[in-house]
Formats: C-alpha cells, sequence, structure tokens
C-alpha cells in the first residue's frame, strides 16, 4: 500500500528493525521505536504465560524504561491488518497523538502509515 523506499531513511531504519526482531526471535510481531533523541528500541512479542504483551508495547515499555520522555515514530511487523487500540494508546502515552506509527508485513513492505491519534 505505502512505497517503504519512499519512507525517510530513519523510518525505514525501524521498519528493518522490526522486520528483523521478528525474524530473529520467531515471535508473531516485531516492532521498533525512535525516541526524540534518535535512539532505538527494538522488541518482540512478549508470551509466558504470566505476562503478554505485543511487540509494540514491549518495546515501548524498553523506551521508558531507558529513559526516554518523548517517541517520534514507532513501526510494527506483523500480519495482523491493523494495530490494536491498546498498542496505538502507548505510543500516543509517550509520543504523543501525531507520533508516526508504520505497520509493514513480513516482507517489510509498508501496508499502512498514520498516527498514533
Amino acid at each position: 500500500m505505502t512505497d517503504s523506499t519512499a519512507l525517510d531513511p530513519e523510518d525505514r531504519k525501524i521498519v528493518t528493525l522490526a522486520r528483523a526482531a521478528r525474524a530473529r526471535n520467531g515471535v508473531p510481531e516485531g516492532a521498533a521505536v525512535r525516541d526524540d533523541n534518535g535512539r532505538t528500541y527494538v522488541a518482540g512479542t512478549v508470551a509466558l504465560p504470566s505476562l503478554r504483551l505485543s511487540a509494540l508495547r514491549t518495546a515501548v515499555a524498553m523506551a521508558v524504561a531507558s529513559g526516554a520522555t518523548a517517541l517520534e515514530a514507532a513501526a510494527v511487523v506483523s500480519e495482523g491488518e491493523s494495530l490494536p487500540d491498546e498498542d496505538l494508546a502507548a505510543v500516543r502515552d509517550l509520543g504523543g497523538a501525531a507520533t508516526r506509527v508504520f505497520l509493514a508485513g513480513a516482507d517489510g513492505v509498508v501496508r499502512s502509515a498514520a498516527t498514533a491519534g
């Protein structure tokens, strides 16, 4: 749907990192977020009996735990057609409603680009 080559290089980078996390860890989703200082946080789905987190919520939690106070963008690689409201809420909580969120397939092609708001 969205031409991935038209993305800003930094946005392409977080899509690539999310894709790598998904493949490397063999999880349903990979995600990456970039904070306002340009640091990236990469995560996969957490599926423990006592703890279940999407890749995006895990990446946001890692950013917060590392001291990030704002986000510039987020990317998720998933077979899903859309992101759950809870995922977008986590991005909004740290980055605000205007934070860009990219959803890509396993092939890394961005299917949608929206804001967290």
